[in-house]
């Protein structure tokens, strides 16, 4: 009865976004053997129903990943842009919200002529991992997952130099960390893939994490903002009591001092996990103000060759 409850809870949510996932898609590993930098943990990947207070009902959570993949959903060729988004679901670094931060996600890019890519990176944390700190093996799995998809641009009609990323929650800080930390991988390059740019062209950040300072109204210890930070768009809550939007804001205003393009969206509320459902709250706004601003970054033109 749960699996049913979250299957149309998923299709409801999706259709209030004018989109369903149609075709089955395309699953790639995202390492050819072992997965670098990963002493292990015990027991199988599993997923399991959650029933969310936020969200009023349940949604599908995936948790012990060591083999990270990625999950490729395509739109309709005919309204093909061109663009892509690897999507990088929250959950604190424990678990993917797989249904609400990733399908629905992939879904809702579809209908734009967009194509989804939802990242499954390791998760939970690995012993040796520091508590209330982002672990690192996710970041190993996002850059490769850039230089993965790169590689393999042409072949899923994508355009190399419209590869983004999109974030929810610890989703977002990865996503921000991978567009910051392109200047040196953190992994030893293991084949061709490895040689290609793990640089995202854009990134989107939802209610993210990790970027604020404990204490401090500076950005966390380790993020740096390189000059050729790719354009970053924020959204956040005021009321968002699980990450509160000082993450979004002091990340900001250390884009703006980096000159770098920046669009931030604070609401008054909307609280946490509001994904790209539309519904009565006001952040389901911000699914259209982010179409302005990669349309105004010349994202959405019609598909062209690189």
């Amino acid at each position: 009865m749960h699996r049913l409850a979250a299957t149309l809870c998923l299709l409801v949510g999706c259709c209030l976004n004018g989109a369903v996932l149609g075709a089955e898609p395309l699953v790639v590993n995202l390492w050819p053997d072992k997965t670098p930098g990963d002493v292990g943990i015990t027991g199988q990947e599993e997923s399991r129903i959650y029933q969310s207070p936020i969200l009023g009902g349940p949604t599908k959570l995936i948790t012990n990943v060591t083999q990270p993949t990625l999950t490729i959903y395509q739109p309709a060729p005919d309204k093909n842009t061109g663009t892509a988004m690897l999507i990088c679901p929250g959950g604190g670094y424990h678990n993917l919200f797989w249904e609400l931060e990733g399908e629905e996600v992939a879904a809702w890019l579809n209908a734009q002529g967009m194509t989804g890519i939802i990242l499954k990176y390791r998760c939970p944390r690995r012993p040796g991992d520091i508590k209330g700190e982002p672990p690192l093996g996710p970041l190993l799995d996002a850059q490769r997952a850039v230089s993965l998809v790169r590689s393999r641009a042409i072949e899923w009609g994508i355009n190399p130099m419209r590869i983004g990323m999109v974030g929810f929650s610890a989703g977002g800080h990865l996503a921000l960390a991978t567009a910051t930390s392109f200047e040196k991988r953190t992994y030893p390059p293991i084949d061709a893939i490895d040689e290609v740019s793990c640089r995202p062209d854009f990134a989107v950040l939802c209610y993210s994490g990790y970027l604020k300072a404990k204490d401090k109204d500076e950005v966390s210890p380790g993020i740096r903002v390189p000059a050729e930070t790719p354009p970053i768009l924020l959204a956040h809550s005021s009321d968002d009591k699980i990450s509160t939007p000082e993450h979004s804001v002091i990340m900001y205003l250390a884009l703006q001092r980096a000159k770098i393009r920046t669009e931030l969206h604070i609401y008054a509320t909307g609280d946490h996990d509001f994904g790209v459902r539309q519904n009565d709250k006001l952040p389901s706004s911000w699914t259209q103000l982010c179409l302005n601003w990669l349309a105004s970054e010349g994202l959405l033109k019609p598909k062209i060759s690189p």
